[in-house]
């Protein structure tokens, strides 16, 4: 089975005249409906809206699409933090989740008026004896642990095992601390799956995260202001997976909303959430060109792409779906292992993949490459970051961040 592509051959042949592979093209047609499907989806919460997270696609350009259809921010880090407030951002247009966070941070989430999410319990004191102000509105994140032994998945891991969020003891004390300290405004948080396409896992966080509400408000009469259920919709990488079923979800989590929050009396609550991947993950390609052919013990493809331009694969043995731009219509007979150029064995972006003879020069599609992919790319061997473009609506390509330089590589050195 093949994907779809936005693109011709000849618009990528064209476009590497002048910019040499490899690169990343983004659709942003796809990420507008995406986005749109997203929030219709959920257009029932009053008030609902997605945190975009930053990490997923940390581009300013990407950011400023999302932001025009309705999302904030989530940010993790003092440079998420800076990029959203260059795109726009104002007070109560980002969420702050981050773990081990630095003084300077917090500080600038506040001074950016960023909602934040506190990731443990210690956080109360270190705002003290760091002479911070605890935030007006109040949040921390939720582990279950082993309470709930199925979920978690490869990415996140199980919950026990997880360096994220408070425990349930935990959580209460820290809420009831925040009270007795003259706190008013609180919000709740968990994140438990990554990239998940069962719509069962993500109906059950969020009947956990329900429930954990109640018990709040019916132990310490806390009254919650919002409730962020997290990411993790998850994207079908592989093209005979099924998408999840994003009505689906936003009915089964209408239902126990319902029967849980506004039941049980604390209604009106806010509902938001922080989809990345959902939004740009299906919308992202890497481009790269065939350089060289290796028969050994397998048949191994060299591109000029490498792990530190996309590092799932190598990291998570994530699957990517591959195509031949010119041969989508020519048989799968040819059983290769696509690699890069890096001194180490797992540098491969598929291993044994059925595809149709590839040449040299051919240009290669990895697909799903629109999330964790361009943001989490390094140096190592001194490799360099690679360009990033824009497919407009008008089929267009603009330049949103160009490929780095050896001086690039060298300007911090002393």
């Amino acid at each position: 089975m093949q994907k779809q592509i936005p693109f011709t051959l000849e618009q990528i042949q064209a476009l590497a005249k002048d910019n040499p592979t490899p690169f990343y093209v983004y659709d942003e047609a796809g990420m507008r409906k995406t986005s749109q499907e997203l929030n219709n989806a959920f257009a029932d919460f009053k008030d609902y809206r997605n945190f975009f997270a930053v990490k997923a696609l940390p581009n300013p350009e990407i950011m400023k699409v999302v932001a025009s259809e309705g999302m904030g921010f989530d940010a993790s880090s003092l440079a998420e933090l800076e990029l959203s407030a260059r795109v726009g951002a104002t007070p109560g247009d980002i969420m702050f989740t981050a773990n081990d966070t630095a003084a300077e941070e917090y500080r600038r989430a506040i001074e950016l008026g960023a909602t934040i999410n506190l990731d443990d319990i210690s956080e109360i004191d270190f705002f003290d004896s760091n002479k911070i102000e605890l935030p007006e509105v109040i949040s921390f994140r939720y582990n279950p642990g082993s309470e709930r032994h199925d979920s978690g998945n490869v990415i996140i891991g199980k919950p026990e095992e997880a360096k994220f969020g408070l425990t349930h003891e935990q959580i209460l004390k820290a809420y009831e601390i925040c009270q007795k300290r003259g706190a008013k405004r609180f919000g709740l948080h968990t994140m438990m799956v990554s990239n998940e396409l069962a719509h069962t896992s993500l109906l059950e966080t969020a009947k956990m995260i329900f429930d954990l509400a109640v018990q709040i408000n019916q132990k310490l009469g806390i009254e919650f202001e919002f409730i962020n259920i997290g990411g993790g919709f998850g994207i079908p990488y592989k093209p005979d997976e099924q998408p999840l079923d994003v009505n689906l979800v936003a009915d089964g989590i209408k239902e126990l909303h319902q029967k849980t929050i506004i039941e049980n009396g604390l209604a009106p609550i806010r509902l938001v959430s922080e989809h990345g991947r959902y939004a740009t993950g299906p919308h992202g390609y890497l481009i790269t060109t065939v350089g060289h052919i290796k028969y050994t013990h397998k048949k191994y493809v060299g591109v000029d792409a490498n792990m530190a331009n996309l590092m799932r694969p190598g990291m998570y043995g994530s699957y990517h779906h591959i195509s031949i731009l010119g041969k989508e219509d020519i048989p799968a007979d040819q059983v290769y292992d696509i690699v890069g150029s890096l001194c180490e064995n797992n540098d491969k972006f598929a291993i044994n993949r059925d595809l149709p003879e590839i040449n040299l020069g051919d240009i290669l599609v990895i697909h799903d490459a629109g999330a964790h992919a361009h943001s989490m790319g390094f140096n190592y061997n001194g490799k360099l970051r690679s360009a990033e473009f824009l497919l407009q609506p008008d089929n267009s390509f603009r330049l949103i961040r160009r490929a780095e330089a050896l001086d690039d590589y060298f300007a911090t050195l002393i």
